[in-house]
């Protein structure tokens, strides 16, 4: 860890922090996929089905070309509804969204990560859920989980002008919404991308990830949610 932290500490833009620094009454930012719960079980298939089914039908593409399309679009841009705004301006991206959601499908398997409501109950200071999916998602995958009394707030792509981590301006109209400091707030994500952004913008970080390896964006590596 000491290696880790002179190396990182060198490196422009960041200031390395091996754990998080106290705060009497942080504000929490929590991600949904993968943070709170397990969607590569069950929802990111589901979500990731639906999208191409949906590019197939409203770009009248075969499988294999909307499929490309939808994991091409998510590379270059970080969402594949961002693909969509940028190049084909004549389709409804809230119509996308609520399309590749399918709510009834994906709230027939939820997976909570293993004691996520002692985690949650136990971390003193409000929580905020800060989702690229849409507002109905997050509110019932909040339900399903039974942990809606733990957060005060969503923030959630079509409540931030359809602007997906890791774009900052994302960040910033959540700041604004619930009128906070970066300063204030740790954010838990499994992406680092996402983190980077949060960390530049002075907020604390801990990363929700599989293995050891470490990154200057994450104030705290952790590799399970109970362990924040």
């Amino acid at each position: 860890m000491s290696g880790e932290s002179s190396t990182y500490g060198k490196m422009v833009g960041y200031s390395f922090r091996p754990f998080l620094t106290p705060m009497l009454q942080p504000t929490w930012i929590f991600d949904l996929d993968n943070t709170l719960h397990q969607a590569s079980r069950h929802a990111f298939p589901i979500i990731d089905s639906a999208m191409t089914a949906w590019l197939q039908v409203h770009l009248q593409l075969n499988y294999n070309e909307a499929n490309h399309l939808r994991q091409d679009y998510w590379r270059r841009y970080g969402a594949t509804m961002l693909g969509l705004i940028r190049h084909h301006g004549h389709l409804n991206p809230h119509h996308f969204l609520a399309a590749c959601h399918p709510l009834e499908q994906l709230l027939r398997e939820v997976h909570p990560m293993p004691q996520l409501k002692s985690t949650l109950q136990r971390l003193t200071g409000n929580k905020i859920l800060f989702t690229n999916g849409p507002i109905s998602y997050a509110r019932a995958m909040l339900a399903a989980l039974d942990i809606e009394r733990y957060f005060i707030g969503i923030a959630a792509i079509d409540t931030v002008n359809l602007t997906p981590k890791p774009i900052p301006t994302a960040y910033y109209q959540i700041l604004r919404q619930f009128k906070l400091q970066a300063r204030q707030c740790i954010m838990v994500e499994d992406s680092i991308g996402n983190l980077i952004t949060a960390k530049k913008l002075g907020m604390q970080t801990v990363w929700l990830r599989a293995g050891m390896r470490g990154h200057p964006a994450a104030d705290r590596c952790i590799s399970q949610l109970s362990q924040v």
